[in-house]
């Protein structure tokens, strides 16, 4: 006889997942992407915009179109919740803003969210939280790992970037994976922040040097043209579109880590994320008087090239260090 029909609680089929900062749904889909059999029970974000979006890609969910500090301490307990997911606000910490930390406002509902931890009825099995690098630095994170080892649990920290996956672009991003005790990882937790994954035992995924804050700036003091060896093909045919025009104020270092990145084999091409049959594609070109005016500083990339520099929010807009641009 079934559970339900002796009048019993069906057991549950995965975690119950708390997304903070649910933005569009990313960490919902990429929880849905992983398998894991959990279900995302309530999302909270006070942008309405991103809202619209999140109830169109994830109509089922509950949606709390508020502040997190809006939320009780009893309204997180009914929640009952196992997991939580969470990108946190991160201009507080951004290498190129004002670095205010938890004195800037936007850190509010993070501190209140390391408050009422520990006061939960039941304390989240599991914690995920993506930042961006200068998180690891900051006063929020110290009270982060404060909070977690006052409530017992186990945590790992990372810096990553999308190569590490092999996918072309550097996008150098803080993580932090938590598990209350007893619970462990299946790999030995260290004191200090990964830059890769640790069950990968292979050279060629090992992250021994990430980029650093410089390495994402797109100009320098001298200008290089780059050959065709950038795409990392021996066959100069196939790098045809490099050809003529990827001209960009660089230092020789900037030169030599693009080098290098198109010539890792781990990392896929360009060309395998495009959408083969795209409807009006003259609307994204780039105007001849914008590329006479900004070729020397755009990041400009080739179908067959393996790497490609972090997208911002500017990307459209301004033509430094917003992305790169695909001949």
């Amino acid at each position: 006889m079934e559970a339900a029909a002796r009048g019993e609680p069906r057991p549950r089929p995965g975690p119950r997942v708390l997304e903070l900062y649910s933005g569009i749904g990313g960490m919902h889909w990429a929880l849905r992407e992983s398998c894991i059999p959990a279900e995302v029970i309530a999302a909270i974000d006070i942008n309405t915009v991103a809202n619209e979006v999140y109830k169109h890609n994830f109509p089922s969910t509950h949606l709390y179109p508020k502040t997190i500090e809006g939320m009780t301490l009893d309204d997180f307990n009914r929640l009952d919740f196992d997991m939580i997911l969470m990108s946190p606000p991160c201009q507080p910490f951004t290498r190129i803003g004002s670095q205010k930390d938890v004195l800037d406002p936007r850190t509010k509902s993070f501190l209140y969210i390391l408050d009422i931890l520990p006061r939960l009825s039941k304390t989240p099995k599991y914690i995920l939280l993506e930042n961006v690098k200068g998180f690891e630095t900051s006063v929020a994170r110290d009270k982060l790992i404060q909070t977690l080892e006052s409530c017992g649990y186990n945590y790992q920290e990372f810096l990553l970037t999308p190569t590490c996956l092999g996918i072309p672009n550097s996008r150098l991003r803080y993580f932090l994976i938590a598990k209350l005790q007893p619970g462990a990882f299946c790999f030995q937790t260290v004191n200090w922040i990964l830059e890769g994954f640790p069950h990968h035992e292979r050279d060629d995924w090992k992250q021994s040097k990430l980029p650093s804050s410089d390495q994402t700036l797109s100009t320098g003091d001298h200008t290089e043209k780059l050959n065709n060896s950038e795409c990392g093909h021996a066959d100069n045919s196939k790098c045809q579109e490099m050809e003529t025009l990827i001209y960009k104020l660089e230092t020789s270092g900037h030169l030599e880590r693009k080098l290098k990145q198109n010539n890792n084999l781990s990392i896929q091409m360009i060309q395998d994320f495009l959408e083969e049959k795209l409807q009006n594609p003259s609307q994204y070109l780039i105007s001849p008087k914008v590329l006479m005016r900004y070729a020397l500083i755009l990041d400009i990339v080739g179908l067959t090239c393996r790497r490609s520099v972090c997208f911002t929010k500017g990307y459209g807009h301004y033509a430094e260090g917003t992305g790169s641009v695909l001949q």
